[in-house]
């Protein structure tokens, strides 16, 4: 990937450019973004930057050998660690790895915005708990022990370092505090409350924050012209700066988020239990996509409702639709629910990321919901 195939972020793409050109390259870099930040495009751009053969003061040349490979995610001192779940049923497990690393490079390539739970999907994890191994530590000391072959820079590339075992982590604080010469950790997180303060405090922050409503508004235009204008907007509401997301609701039927959220809301408050639980069961039957699609709009719906009852709503994104339902909601709102809630969400939003049981924390979050709104 090259920095001109990611939409946005020029700020942050400068800052890395010169840090090549200038010679500051850190050890060790901390790619940190919420779940949708394009942080893992960046580090793959930046990879290839780093290889690149005939260095261009914007970008990589895209043509050298160096950046042939990189864009197809095989340069040999480029190396990925990444989650997995316990599938290997294979005997063979150089052949595992050998398949699973190419499976690895089809997702990069078929989907380059593609989240955590893409990539489980993409190679069949069967909805189970990913995460890094302990063995993987002891690969990532192996792999790093061995010269360069082609580049000048060897790059390790780990990705959601926060689901790494204790005992892989704590393994290789010696080589990411000390790694051996021109080679580089990259580290693409989504939780840095997750992650070893010794993690931490090894490498320097890279905060890639989401894309501009302006920013995939632009790529849409580019990438889907044909695009309805309403149906666009729609898409940004909903996306809130997730471009991975943005994407799949491209090819999404026409959503039901309001009407679905207003009843949630309204049985929450009238603690409507047995409506509630009826709700869980809807959900769980739900796909992924559109879980995560009701907990984004009920976001949205949090910041509209944030916005009105603080007499900014001439800022707000807020649908002819959606103005009666967001002015009676924000009469019994007020900040402290209103923080309460979005914390409540925004976690179990990353529960279901992580492949928990849609209905328990539906129905969990739903209880906690009913209690903030009638302490």
């Amino acid at each position: 990937m090259k920095f001109s195939d990611i939409p946005g972020l020029s700020d942050i793409k400068a800052t890395l450019i010169d840090s090549v050109r200038n010679h500051h390259v850190a050890h060790a870099l901390l790619f940190l973004g919420k779940p949708g930040a394009l942080n893992l495009p960046l580090a793959l751009a930046y990879t290839t930057y780093l290889h690149c053969q005939n260095k261009g003061e914007s970008d990589s040349c895209g043509t050298c050998p160096a950046c042939s490979k990189n864009l197809k995610h095989i340069h040999p001192d480029t190396n990925f660690v990444f989650p997995l779940n316990n599938i290997k049923n294979d005997k063979d497990e150089d052949r595992f790895k050998s398949d699973i690393l190419k499976d690895w490079r089809s997702f990069l390539t078929d989907q380059p915005f593609g989240d955590l739970g893409d990539w489980i999907n993409f190679y069949g994890g069967e909805d189970k708990q990913a995460a890094i191994s302990r063995e993987a530590g002891r690969e990532i000391i192996k792999m790093l022990s061995l010269k360069p072959f082609e580049s000048k820079y060897k790059v390790m590339i780990i990705w959601q370092p926060e689901l790494m075992h204790l005992s892989a982590a704590n393994g290789i604080l010696k080589i990411l505090e000390e790694p051996p010469p021109n080679t580089f950790f990259l580290l693409v997180s989504n939780a840095a409350d997750r992650l070893l303060p010794t993690v931490l405090s090894r490498a320097q922050l890279v905060q890639v924050p989401q894309l501009s409503d302006e920013e995939v508004n632009d790529y849409l235009l580019v990438k889907q012209a044909s695009l309805e204008e309403a149906r666009r907007q729609e898409i940004i509401q909903l996306a809130d700066g997730n471009l991975n997301l943005a994407i799949k609701l491209i090819d999404s039927e026409e959503d039901h988020y309001q009407s679905r959220f207003e009843d949630w809301m309204r049985s929450c408050f009238k603690r409507d239990y047995a409506r509630l639980v009826n709700f869980s069961e809807e959900f769980h039957e739900l796909d992924k996509l559109s879980q995560r699609n009701l907990f984004s709009y009920g976001l949205s719906m949090m910041r509209e409702t944030l916005l009105q009852f603080s007499g900014a709503a001439a800022i707000g994104r807020v649908k002819a639709s959606e103005a009666n339902f967001v002015q009676n909601f924000s009469k019994i709102m007020n900040v402290n629910k209103l923080e309460k809630i979005n914390h409540l969400m925004s976690d179990a939003s990353y529960h279901l990321e992580r492949n928990g049981s849609a209905k328990m924390i539906f129905l969990d979050l739903s209880i906690q919901i009913s209690k903030t709104l009638n302490p």
